[in-house]
């Protein structure tokens, strides 16, 4: 299987992993029965240190976080998730008690979190909320498979002297950098009214990703 196909399959096979972390059985139970919907893999963790060793092994693309447990809180998971290079740009969205107060909102959102959701929650805000960090996860993936490939494709051409079109290739290592531009703006956006506004500016880079691996041939 070529690289391009091998790519192809990986993306239509992909589901996003969400890590569900709270220290009662009952809450996580509800959590999977609302997100099950959703057809993503969601995986249990009951305290901060069982969170902490779920990500030594896998990848997610948001975290869904019990703020109040016993031993390990929820910010201090938090601290240390955002402490390691491989999971510090991984959305955090923290549940909590109805009686959370400032205070806590800003320690919370001063260790990273992308956003709150009170218990007991409305299922419909929570997919809704959760539904955008997924979409955004799978965007992003698909764009860094497509500037992987384009980028393969720019360094086999340059590897064939004569061949080359320099203005082409510079217009096309243009376009990849906008393309990668975007990848980093959807890493590190925490504001989830920009849902919308992403989507719209991954559709524009796509279609000229796809137009350019269409000039690629």
């Amino acid at each position: 299987m070529s690289e391009r196909q091998r790519a192809t399959t990986d993306l239509r096979q992909g589901t996003a992993k969400i890590l569900l972390v709270d220290d009662r059985a009952a809450n996580l139970v509800a959590l999977e029965a609302i997100l099950g919907s959703l057809n993503q893999t969601l995986v249990r963790a009951g305290s901060g240190e069982d969170a902490l060793r779920a990500l030594l092994h896998d990848d997610f693309a948001l975290i869904l976080l019990d703020a109040q447990m016993p031993g390990m809180d929820g910010f201090e998971t938090a601290t240390r998730i955002k402490a390691r290079e491989r999971t510090k740009d991984i959305p955090i969205i923290f549940l909590t008690a109805n009686d959370f107060d400032t205070h806590l909102a800003y320690r919370g959102y001063a260790t990273g979190a992308a956003d709150f959701l009170a218990k007991p929650f409305d299922p419909w805000l929570l997919r809704a909320k959760v539904q955008v960090f997924v979409d955004l996860w799978h965007a992003s993936r698909k764009l860094s498979t497509q500037a992987d490939l384009l980028r393969h494709s720019l360094d086999e051409r340059a590897a064939r002297p004569g061949r080359v079109d320099v203005d082409v290739v510079t217009d096309l290592r243009s376009r990849l950098a906008g393309v990668e531009e975007a990848v980093a703006e959807l890493d590190t956006g925490s504001d989830i009214g920009l849902g919308g506004d992403a989507r719209r500016r991954l559709g524009t880079r796509l279609e000229d990703l796809r137009q350019a691996l269409d000039a690629l041939g």
